[in-house]
């Protein structure tokens, strides 16, 4: 009797080791039974969600709270990491009013879990400290001034009464909080972030990610607020920038996609290659069939049945053979405009300016897990206190406060291109000059940390973008996933959500792709909760 041979299990190519590129390679193995090689170009997974270790402290690049409305997703990252059971460092030296997990791991004793965090950002504006979002209380008409509140009503009032159209972001911000807030507020700050005026970005920026914010919003949440335990993670129906709890990995980000890491190549199930970085794609016969990937060894060619990418699509369209990308398509793609990120971290023994608030802090120090800077005559776009975020991220929790200052900027301009040395002096310098800081001696250590293509920005080329992802489309066995796989400013939890999307066409056999690039774009799927 003739024994069959069994078939050659297919392949899928990752192209980056991201939130979206993991979670891809997972899928994949739990659904299929294609395998997954994952290629990063970077030493170390993550991408931007990774996790940067320094003279023992760690740095979360970025920031990135761990909430999603999607069931699904929560229960993904609570597998890996499961939820704390008793108190935390800093639970324990302050009144802590969480709800713990019965028999979840002790994080003071274990290291694989995840921490329920209470979320506080403030706006630093006039130097003084406003909710974020802002709130209308005694507090915020006190900080603004009799005349800055009135002219604040009745700009909201006016924007009430008349919308207007939705051609740009400026347009979106003003149609729910009135001019003089968006002023106030949002303009200035957003120009900081993008690097040009709201007017000439996307009110489809909006849309994605601040989309159920509004006057309204912020009313309906103060009322509801209370009756929420302390502590509880199920916030199904709250706008995503409203939430007050989130959960966080006890090492920063990359502790989760280093254990998604070992998920994958568990008795060698999947591949992760890293240092590996993709420059061929080769189309033949109307698939793709083989990549090349630049290693610091040379080149190597690997055979696949799909591809699945989360590299940039401007660098993307510039990597195939076998098929000629039309002139007009390569021309929209490899102009999509990117916004660069860096970050210096700053290690301090104490701040100078205190918390005497609620709630309650170890030292007085300020609460906040990131603070929006208003201010307009410093560069710094947000302040990171990285104790807040996790007390493990900081070597000498007790001692000292380990700050991460954030700048925008575009790779190769000025702020890119100076020296290191140059670059944190301004840092400290700034935050001296706000007033966060007494001054240089008390800061203890510093790093620097430069990101390129961290945010897909919305204008420019990116008005023509359907017609690189319709070209993009045409190719039956790609599928473009994650935040700067598809040009798309997402959330981690969207990116992830993309990648699953991708994962069930592959497993359904569909050819119509048009669900994962709605994914955050239609009501359906944006911040979606399922009952």
């Amino acid at each position: 009797m003739r024994t069959k041979t069994p078939e050659k299990r297919k392949t899928a190519i990752i192209i980056g080791a991201g939130p979206a590129g993991l979670t891809a390679g997972i899928e994949l193995l739990r659904q299929t039974d294609i395998i997954p090689i994952l290629l990063e170009e970077k030493d170390c997974v993550g991408g931007l969600s990774r996790t940067v270790f320094y003279h023992g402290n760690r740095m979360d690049i970025g920031g990135h709270r761990f909430f999603s409305k999607d069931p699904d997703i929560m229960k993904w990252w609570t597998t890996l990491l499961p939820l704390q059971g008793s108190p935390a460092q800093d639970d324990l030296l302050t009144p802590c009013m969480k709800t713990f997990v019965p028999g979840g791991p002790d994080p003071e004793k274990e290291d694989r879990t995840i921490l329920l965090r209470r979320r506080i950002s403030r706006i630093f504006y006039l130097k003084k400290f406003f909710d974020y979002p802002v709130t209308f209380n005694a507090k915020t008409i006190l900080n603004l001034g009799l005349g800055r509140t009135v002219r604040a009503a009745i700009g909201y009032l006016r924007a009430t009464l008349s919308k207007r159209p939705e051609l740009s972001l400026q347009d979106f911000y003003i149609n729910r909080f009135g001019r003089p807030l968006y002023k106030m507020f949002f303009e200035h700050y957003t120009e900081k972030v993008w690097g040009v005026h709201p007017s000439v970005l996307g009110a489809d920026w909006g849309a994605q990610r601040v989309n159920g914010l509004s006057i309204k919003a912020l009313l309906k949440n103060m009322l509801v607020r209370k009756k929420r335990t302390p502590g509880d993670i199920r916030q199904k129906d709250t706008e995503k920038s409203l939430i007050e709890n989130f959960l966080y990995p006890k090492f920063g980000p990359g502790q989760l996609w280093e254990t998604a890491t070992q998920e994958i190549e568990r008795d060698e199930k999947g591949t992760i290659l890293l240092m590996h970085r993709l420059v061929g794609i080769h189309y033949e016969d109307g698939l793709i069939r083989s990549i090349t990937a630049a290693t610091p060894d040379g080149h190597v060619d690997i055979p696949c049945d799909y591809v699945l990418s989360s590299m940039p699509v401007k660098d993307l369209v510039s990597t195939f053979t076998g098929i000629t990308v039309p002139p007009e398509v390569f021309s929209v793609a490899t102009s999509l405009p990117y916004r660069d990120f860096i970050t210096v971290g700053i290690l301090v023994d104490r701040l100078k300016i205190k918390h005497n608030g609620q709630p309650p802090t170890f030292g007085n120090r300020i609460p906040d897990t990131w603070i929006y800077i208003q201010e307009r005559d410093v560069r710094i776009g947000r302040l990171q206190v990285f104790n807040n975020w996790s007390p493990y991220l900081v070597e000498d929790y007790r001692h000292c406060i380990w700050l991460g200052l954030e700048y925008f900027c575009n790779e190769n301009d000025e702020l890119w291109n100076k020296t290191d040395r140059d670059f944190i002096s301004m840092a400290i310098g700034e935050l001296v000059h706000i007033g966060i800081l007494e001054d240089e001696t008390h800061v203890k250590d510093s790093t620097i940390v430069r990101e390129k293509k961290a945010y897909p920005a919305y204008h420019g080329s990116y008005r023509r973008l359907k017609e690189v992802t319709d070209w993009l489309d045409r190719i039956p066995n790609l599928y473009c996933i994650g935040r700067n796989g598809q040009h798309r400013y997402n959330n981690m939890d969207h990116s992830m959500l993309t990648a699953m999307e991708a994962v069930a066409h592959i497993r359904d056999g569909k050819t119509d792709k048009q669900d994962i690039w709605n994914i955050n774009t239609e009501q359906e799927y944006h911040e979606r909760k399922k009952h």
